[in-house]
């Protein structure tokens, strides 16, 4: 019999003390070597509709509930492998893939795993349309004809394109969430007005991974238990319980009393202060994450690149990177990260504060001038922004700090209303595109653009750059694609409104007897079923 969300609980030790969550109790056990409980703020967290789910949170979660067409190999995720596809193939016009569907695979339902189900999970991907959409969209696929584009024939699922992209671009597209395999049955059963089962779907599974959704609180609690049968092996656990713990000082408390077996959201201090304990271990995984500086060039003086060059010579990525934040991040200058095919590692800036005034006098402002500068109100935004004031004022330039929450402040970017905001990309999907279709393509300003990337939100209009990363899409050589998108990483870390200054990692804190956890670099690539206890 499945056990009930408050036996779980109970089980789970998650009857917390008075000190961490105020319910006036002693936790009453340690967690159960059969279950893993991760501590984590899921305040961005509505949906578990691998069509929709687009945030932080959910995307690792989505991960274990579903398959996805093609694999990331583990042990390299610069490798393919299979997923519900075996294999796959291109024609020699660039025109049709085909990819052969595993006979072996069934969903929590106990149906097996078709191509009509594969093509049926694309097909609702593009008619959604939701904010990942556009991964696959980009094939020329709309909701006029994906039906005809997208098709089950017998074991394969034959996608047609509208022109012949790089085979790598594709494939890689087709690892992303919303490329994840849904029972079409299970969901079709619980359609509502046309809705594709995307209203069930955001708070119930019907997958074929390593684990199916057994209650989902948004923003409270996640409780997933394994799936057996699933392709990799059983898990080694038999249910994984995320609780939202919004404050990471409640996250490490947990994670000492033996409450919790992972905090994912500690800051460097925090994770400093569990150096010495022998309980606890530190887990470091570099992230696709870059963080950047947008500056609006619709506002003076940030319409002149004698200012966009400055403000690159008056920042101190070292200190950022290695000392502010003790290695939680990287100095990367380039808005492809690195891991990714094409990533250009130079890194030509430093602090110069001299070279940075020469700058602003040629640009009329020996004087240097005033500007806001939004950031998130929590680590490391904030750390980071104290930091680009402090040395961004040594060169004349006096940043007003406007701190707010997320929403708030990525609100507001979208909207063009600010100077400089500081912002980061996230790997959508592992291809080089994913981050230079955000900066590197807008040939429409206007407030009706279709596409709203980077670029736009900057006001920086790049016809020409615009097709070179057209081009960059189409080119069918690995090694001459590399070149392209490092030319364009060139251009913009060199001429550009668009200023990349350090990578992510991601650090977690994890009990002692866990091992085998992976989070990928990827925000949603985690993997839970490689999860060991002892």
């Amino acid at each position: 019999m499945t056990p009930t969300r408050r036996q779980l609980l109970l089980a789970s030790g998650m009857a917390l003390s008075t000190s961490v969550l105020g319910s006036g109790r002693e936790a009453e056990a340690a967690t159960p070597k059969d279950t893993l409980i991760i501590a984590r703020s899921l305040a961005d967290h509505f949906s578990l509709d691998p069509a929709e789910a687009f945030e932080i949170s959910n995307g690792d979660v989505v991960n274990n509930l579903y398959t996805r067409l093609i694999a990331h190999d583990l042990s390299d995720f610069t490798k393919l492998v299979p997923g519900v596809a075996r294999s796959w193939e291109i024609s020699e016009d660039g025109l049709t893939a085909t990819l052969k569907i595993r006979t072996d695979l069934k969903f929590q339902s106990g149906r097996p795993v078709t191509a009509e189900d594969a093509a049926f999970s694309l097909h609702r991907g593009v008619i959604l349309n939701k904010a990942s959409a556009y991964i696959i969209r980009q094939f020329g696929w709309t909701e006029a004809n994906v039906r005809d584009r997208i098709r089950a024939q017998g074991e394969s699922l034959v996608l047609t394109l509208d022109r012949p992209y790089a085979p790598e671009l594709l494939f890689n597209a087709l690892n992303a969430a919303i490329a994840s395999v849904v029972d079409r049955a299970e969901v079709l059963a619980h359609e509502v007005n046309g809705d594709l089962g995307n209203g069930w779907l955001r708070g119930h599974s019907a997958g074929s991974g390593a684990f199916h959704l057994v209650d989902f609180k948004p923003k409270e609690i996640i409780i997933l238990e394994a799936n057996p049968g699933f392709y990799r092996g059983a898990p080694g656990l038999k249910r994984v319980i995320i609780r939202n713990v919004a404050e990471p000082e409640a996250q490490r408390l947990l994670l000492e009393k033996g409450d919790v077996d992972i905090a994912r959201n500690l800051t460097p201090d925090q994770l400093d202060s569990l150096k010495s304990n022998p309980d606890i271990y530190v887990q470091s995984n570099p992230k696709g994450t870059t963080y950047y500086l947008g500056l609006n060039t619709a506002h003076a003086p940030f319409n002149k690149p004698e200012v966009w060059e400055a403000l690159r010579w008056l920042i101190d990525y070292e200190g950022i990177a290695t000392h502010l934040l003790k290695s939680r991040l990287d100095v990367h200058q380039t808005f492809i990260a690195s891991g990714i095919s094409g990533v250009l590692t130079d890194q030509p800036y430093r602090l110069d504060v001299d070279r940075a005034k020469a700058l602003l006098a040629q640009a009329g402002l020996p004087d240097g001038f005033s500007a806001t500068l939004e950031v998130r109100a929590e680590t490391p935004w904030a750390q980071i922004g104290d930091a680009l004031q402090s040395s961004f004022a040594r060169g004349g330039v006096k940043l007003n700090l406007v701190r707010g929450d997320t929403l708030q402040i990525l609100t507001h970017y979208r909207e063009r209303k600010h100077d400089i905001a500081l912002s980061l990309k996230a790997l959508d999907y592992a291809d080089p595109n994913s981050a230079a279709e955000f900066f590197t393509r807008s040939a429409d300003d206007s407030d009706t653009a279709t596409s709203r990337n980077a670029a736009w939100r900057n006001h920086w209009v790049i016809p020409e750059l615009t097709q070179r990363t057209n081009a960059a899409v189409t080119e069918r050589d690995p090694a001459k694609r590399a070149l392209l998108y490092q030319e364009l990483q060139r251009e913009v870390q060199r001429h550009s409104p668009i200023i990349t200054i350090v990578q992510e990692h991601e650090d977690n804190a994890i009990r002692r007897n866990v091992t085998g956890f992976f989070s990928g670099p990827a925000w949603d690539a985690a993997v839970y079923d490689q999860i060991r206890k002892s």
